[in-house]
């Protein structure tokens, strides 16, 4: 077979094993979310249609595996197992509103995936009130972050683009090209090595290095436990956004203000005082959410937030560090928080570490989704719930969703540590809402 026509080796990146490896806590690394559709799907129809359409995402027939010894990172390998295997059907319980839907996806969100086939799976809710039925999407992090979470959405729905034909499965890479494919990488790092470090000044600016003060003391860092659920708050997007604007800030900013503002009244009434919150921004190198947008190209960025004072005032405050942090490469931290954790995880003390840290207090994860609702099989899509996860001694944590005109956050919570997750719910649609309706104008801030 000559050069032009062998199968291409794909390599899983330093940014996959980084998520790998962060893999400390009770519960998977997985990213999900809940389509709400308003119709009553069957089974068969649901496995017909993701089968079909899995082809426009190769990433998703295939598997991680491991390399020989010598021969590089681990490689990604078609997998022709049936893609039926990953789709089932729950039926949500009585009375089927919004609750108890989350509780139906959470007992789904939270079961490991399978190790020995590509690592995701669809269930079917059926049983929702108003005649609705929901599918769940779970991806482990392995092979997409949020926005090539989207990618998947986007080429499971009607009007996908259709795949050009290929073979399938591929064939193996012999231990010879692996080989000689992992020297030639290596080689290529060397040459890539001056502008590796040219990032070096933007990616400690990304994360702030020795910029801001350790995470607060507080019960929102605590030993976890495998349980969690999930809350939801929302906001029209469009008034959220013009206030942000008005105020020299974006969606995100707003969105992080609201947060510390509902945590730390949270922790008050728990007899806490609390005056900031440090606050851990993915931020992304992507500028795509096209189905073939799969794996991980994400940065860091802590943002430390008061919790204290109006709305307006924590919204200008974290505005005013957003902006100085930012830098043209986006997603640049990456370079060097990747190689130190995978490290840590080599040396066997990545978990003890992560279980103990005292860097952030909560992880606030945003992702851009389409404004216009698509339809499935059929059925149109009437909400998108993103969920989130708990990881290391973060008991709560935030997924936002911008969705058909209305901003969505999921709260993440390990019920155990968060028992007033309901409060905190009601504090930041507060919040949320404080930021969409108050006055815009010269003066709002109340300077």
């Amino acid at each position: 077979m000559s050069p032009a026509t062998q199968t291409p080796i794909e390599r899983v990146s330093s940014d996959d094993l980084m998520q790998k490896a962060l893999e400390v806590g009770p519960l998977p690394m997985h990213i999900g979310a809940v389509l709400v559709l308003d119709g009553e799907l069957d089974l068969a129809g649901v496995r017909a249609t993701v089968t079909e359409r899995i082809g426009a995402l190769p990433r998703m027939r295939q598997r991680m595996v491991r390399a020989p010894l010598g021969c590089g990172r681990p490689i990604w390998l078609d997998d022709d197992d049936d893609m039926a295997r990953h789709i089932r059907a729950v039926r949500c319980p009585a009375p089927g509103d919004e609750r108890a839907l989350l509780e139906a996806a959470v007992a789904c969100y939270t079961q490991p995936l399978p190790t020995d086939r590509p690592p995701w799976c669809a269930v079917l809710v059926t049983g929702l009130a108003a005649g609705r039925s929901a599918l769940v999407l779970v991806v482990h992090h392995v092979l997409a972050d949020g926005i090539g979470g989207l990618g998947l959405l986007a080429g499971l729905v009607d009007g996908a683009p259709t795949p050009m034909p290929q073979a399938f499965p591929r064939p193996r890479p012999s231990r010879r090209r692996l080989a000689a494919d992992a020297w030639a990488g290596r080689w290529r790092g060397l040459a890539r090595l001056p502008a590796g470090l040219r990032t070096l000044r933007p990616a400690a600016a990304e994360l702030g290095s020795g910029g801001h003060p350790r995470a607060a003391h507080c019960s929102l860092l605590h030993r976890l436990e495998p349980r969690l659920r999930i809350a939801v708050a929302r906001v029209p997007l469009e008034e959220f956004h013009r206030f942000a604007r008005a105020h020299g800030a974006t969606v995100n900013d707003a969105v992080l203000a609201a947060v510390a503002g509902a945590l730390g009244e949270l922790l008050t009434r728990r007899g806490e005082d609390v005056g900031h919150l440090v606050i851990s921004v993915p931020v992304t190198a992507r500028t795509s959410s096209t189905p073939g947008a799969m794996g991980n190209r994400v940065g860091i960025m802590p943002v430390t937030v008061p919790t204290g004072g109006t709305g307006v005032h924590r919204l200008e405050q974290v505005a005013a560090v957003t902006r100085a942090r930012k830098s043209s490469s986006r997603g640049s931290s990456a370079a060097l928080s990747r190689p130190v954790f995978r490290a840590l995880a080599a040396l066997g003390i990545l978990r003890p570490l992560i279980r103990r840290q005292t860097m952030v207090n909560t992880f606030v994860t945003n992702v851009r989704g389409p404004q216009v609702r698509p339809t499935f099989a059929g059925a149109t899509v009437a909400d998108v719930i993103p969920l989130g996860i708990v990881s290391g001694n973060v008991t709560v944590a935030f997924t936002v969703l911008s969705y058909a005109g209305t901003l969505t956050v999921g709260i993440a919570a390990e019920p155990t540590s968060c028992p007033d997750l309901d409060d905190l719910r009601e504090l930041l649609q507060a919040g949320l809402d404080e930021l969409a309706v108050a006055p815009s104008g010269p003066g709002a801030s109340g300077s």
